[in-house]
């Protein structure tokens, strides 16, 4: 009730503020569970993505946005996103349990592979949990590219700005493999990457996002 309560009230300010072009829409499944893999440019993608979907999207969270902009966290809470430490030794391990949870009662589950937010607006290698999701449960992966959205929330900035953004989504990619097989998980994790720089145009980094921001 209040996830609808909240789109009522957002997507007609976000189409009037931002004018999103969606392409592809049709391409996420009406019914069952699928995984929305996207790339990862703003902590506003996870606001975006969902309010432009007429299904409810899960995410997981760190702690941090339950805890600090109001306005964040009510939107949080109402889309049914999973908060979880990520100082905690398990917390990948938690996340990806909680995705199960969520695909094995049949909806939609958002995950950005890189991990992170990009630093630079290039797109980072992925790392496996998307590809031991597909695999452990068999749902479907939908490659997504958020466009613009750093545009619109820098890194290290609060107040949203006017620019114009985008969601493209392809169509739905079927794996098979063993989960428990790492060769499987970095060819699945590499085809998902692949889908999404086809669709996002970004140049792809063959290095994960979290090195590269440490070195920074």
């Amino acid at each position: 009730m209040l996830y609808r309560a909240a789109k009522i009230i957002s997507v007609p300010l976000m189409h009037a503020v931002w004018r999103p072009r969606v392409e592809g829409r049709e391409n996420v499944p009406a019914r069952g569970p699928a995984i929305l893999a996207s790339n990862h440019l703003s902590v506003l993608d996870s606001f975006f993505l969902p309010a432009l979907l007429p299904r409810t999207v899960r995410f997981v969270a760190k702690n941090e946005y339950f805890t600090g902009n109001r306005l964040t966290a009510m939107w949080m809470r109402s889309t049914g996103t999973v908060a979880i430490d990520r100082q905690n030794v398990t917390a990948a391990q938690a996340m990806l349990d909680a995705a199960v949870g969520v695909l094995r009662a049949g909806e939609l589950f958002g995950i950005y592979p890189e991990g992170t937010r990009s630093p630079d607006g290039r797109l980072y290698r992925g790392k496996i949990g998307v590809a031991w999701l597909a695999l452990t449960t068999g749902a479907p992966v939908v490659p997504v590219a958020m466009l613009g959205t750093e545009k619109v929330l820098p890194p290290g900035t609060s107040v949203p700005r006017i620019h114009r953004i985008g969601v493209r989504i392809g169509e739905p990619i079927t794996f098979t493999g063993d989960a428990g097989n790492a060769r499987d998980r970095r060819r699945v994790t590499d085809e998902v990457m692949e889908a999404i720089a086809k669709l996002s145009g970004q140049e792809y980094v063959p290095r994960y996002a979290t090195s590269v921001k440490s070195e920074a």
